[in-house]
């Protein structure tokens, strides 16, 4: 079993209730949700004039392979009503693969470590509250650290 992070965020609809019931759907025999942390509303990032979010992290152990549980995720999501992958477009539910073990993973459609996790609080956040001292497998830098260096960006723990 590999241990993973997923982030989840929703800002349409019943956000509580998408990241609660993703979580639900996240579970599986081969993934267990160990632990989640707060949520945080957060203001969006690169798309103004949409609601705010609400967003978690979420560590999980799991025995599917990346791609695997990139298949699972996108799964989950169009079960909660995700229409689609368009950047920046308002979404019932989305679930990002942040890490996977230290596992480096480029392959156009998923690249592990999460391309921009050292840029967004309200990932970083989240990450903190779960694992501060866990680095990143590239940057080798602590999630605490990377948070301490991105500026901006309003979010509120809940």
């Amino acid at each position: 079993m590999k241990s993973a992070y997923l982030s989840l965020g929703s800002n349409l609809g019943d956000r509580k209730k998408n990241l609660e019931s993703a979580l639900e759907l996240l579970a599986v025999p081969r993934l267990r949700v160990v632990r989640v942390s707060p949520s945080y509303e957060t203001e969006p990032v690169d798309c103004p004039g949409q609601p705010y979010f609400l967003n978690a992290v979420c560590e999980v152990e799991t025995s599917l392979f990346p791609m695997m549980l990139l298949s699972h995720v996108e799964r989950v999501e169009r079960k909660l009503g995700r229409k689609s992958k368009a950047a920046n477009a308002p979404r019932t539910i989305d679930i990002d693969i942040l890490l996977y073990g230290n596992v480096v993973v480029d392959c156009g459609k998923l690249i592990i470590p999460h391309a921009r996790l050292a840029e967004r609080r309200f990932v970083l956040a989240p990450m903190v509250d779960l694992a501060p001292d866990l680095r990143h497998p590239v940057l080798k830098k602590t999630m605490r650290d990377l948070l301490g260096a991105v500026k901006g960006q309003r979010i509120k723990r809940l």
